[in-house]
């Protein structure tokens, strides 16, 4: 059988910002996208840093079936990072040294897997091109457990945090139910969601009826009540006995404060919290003298590729495939998002779109989708979720009873250029 000849050039594919359990799907639909299509993948090591120090990973030194176990493993095979680029007017170094590095490894097609900030930097790479005088083409692929993202209907790996957030709040109601009568009255689960509060929204679909939980759900689109959050957990557990309550990490008070401002900030700039749920338990504890248990997932919500849903694990697989078919069309400055054309039967496809009506934009939960007394989701908001976390995907088990993960070589490619620190 004769070999296929390696089309011209090289795609460069970084990930950026907080992981999620799928990205690596995404990950593998870029390589084996691209392989299918002749073109050498390298992966930047740590996101976009990778690329400004020259640290990239010679994807083709993989397996085949290497790649393909990407998809049921959970974190970043090729490190990720928090880095915000400037202005080219700002900060023309970094602009100058990334033309340098593509140059240097003939890098022709760029991938940044990431959010809303990963958008702003695929966007401002995918202009430098042109300014520098280099025929560069950058795509963006969408990530983000958050799920804000404009115009796309959902973020890959929203589906998976969705999913593990309405399960857990499920099994941990459960469990305080039946100690109710002489332990825990109130149990409050904290997910992420810093001014968008559609992971808190999931955690609707754990129950239906008016005393089913969660009781509460406390969203950062809605001005946090203290009162009117103290009388609705009070009347709760007098007619049901027990009550849990679910809070977005940025729910905010009437001045606009984070309930949680931990007082510093992250690389990007946002407001680092530190945890609304223990606020949170205070308060009920002090007035209405209940005893409270609190939980914090943190890193677990989004990294639980065992309950991971099928839905976002394949959606996770098509954008990465789709952005190489951008990339390969000539695109530059798009990034494939979901498109849906029905709820049941769930159906979508993929489309690109402008990065700049994505980059530094962000889509909060609708009106339409928060129950009118403020603490719950509405049927709106139930069809559009429930097709998102349908499906199971689970990882292949070894005998230790531990999910198979795949950890890969992620050989380095030789270094052509004098060092660089960003």
């Amino acid at each position: 059988m004769p070999t296929r000849k390696a089309a011209p050039g090289r795609l460069l594919y970084a990930q950026s910002g907080g992981v999620t359990a799928v990205i690596n799907a995404t990950a593998a639909g870029v390589i084996e996208a691209a392989r299918a299509r002749g073109v050498k993948v390298y992966a930047a090591r740590n996101g976009i840093l990778g690329a400004l120090r020259e640290e990239l990973i010679d994807t083709a030194k993989e397996s085949k079936a290497a790649i393909a176990a990407l998809r049921h493993t959970p974190g970043g095979a090729f490190g990720s990072c928090r880095y915000k680029l400037k202005s080219l007017e700002a900060n023309r170094a970094e602009y100058e040294r990334l033309i340098e590095v593509f140059r240097a490894h003939d890098i022709r097609w760029f991938l940044y897997n990431g959010g809303n900030d990963s958008a702003d930097t695929a966007l401002k790479l995918s202009q430098i091109g042109k300014a520098l005088g280099y025929d560069i083409r950058c795509i963006g692929v969408p990530k983000t457990v958050d799920n804000d993202l404009a115009v796309t209907d959902c973020c890959p790996g929203f589906g998976s945090v969705a999913k593990y957030t309405a399960v857990s709040t499920l099994e941990a109601s459960l469990d305080v139910a039946s100690m109710a009568s002489t332990s825990t009255k109130v149990f409050i689960l904290e997910v992420m969601g810093r001014h968008a509060g559609w992971i808190a929204a999931a955690a609707g679909l754990a129950g239906g009826g008016a005393d089913a939980p969660p009781h509460v759900i406390l969203f950062p689109e809605n001005v946090f009540d203290e009162a009117a959050f103290l009388a609705k957990v009070k009347a709760t557990v007098e007619r049901v006995g027990w009550c849990t309550v679910v809070a977005s990490e940025g729910i905010r008070n009437a001045a606009g404060q984070f309930l949680a401002d931990a007082g510093t900030r992250d690389a990007f700039g946002h407001v680092q919290l530190g945890g609304v749920a223990p606020t949170l338990a205070g308060l009920v504890k002090g007035r209405l003298g209940y005893k409270v248990h609190w939980a914090l997932p943190d890193y677990l919500q989004r990294s639980a590729r065992h309950l991971a849903s099928k839905a976002d694990a394949e959606q996770a697989y098509a954008v990465g495939k789709a952005a190489v078919d951008c990339a390969l069309a000539g695109m530059n400055a798009v990034i494939p998002v979901i498109v849906r054309s029905s709820d049941a039967p769930y159906r979508w496809k993929i489309e690109p779109a402008p990065l700049d009506k994505i980059a530094n934009r962000e889509k909060k939960l609708p009106k339409g989708f928060i129950r009118k007394d403020g603490f719950g989701i509405t049927a709106a908001a139930r069809r559009y979720l429930a097709p998102l976390i349908a499906g199971e995907a689970p990882p292949a088990y070894g005998k230790d009873g531990l999910p198979k993960y795949v950890t890969l070589k992620n050989a380095s490619v030789v270094k052509k250029l004098r060092p660089f620190e960003a």
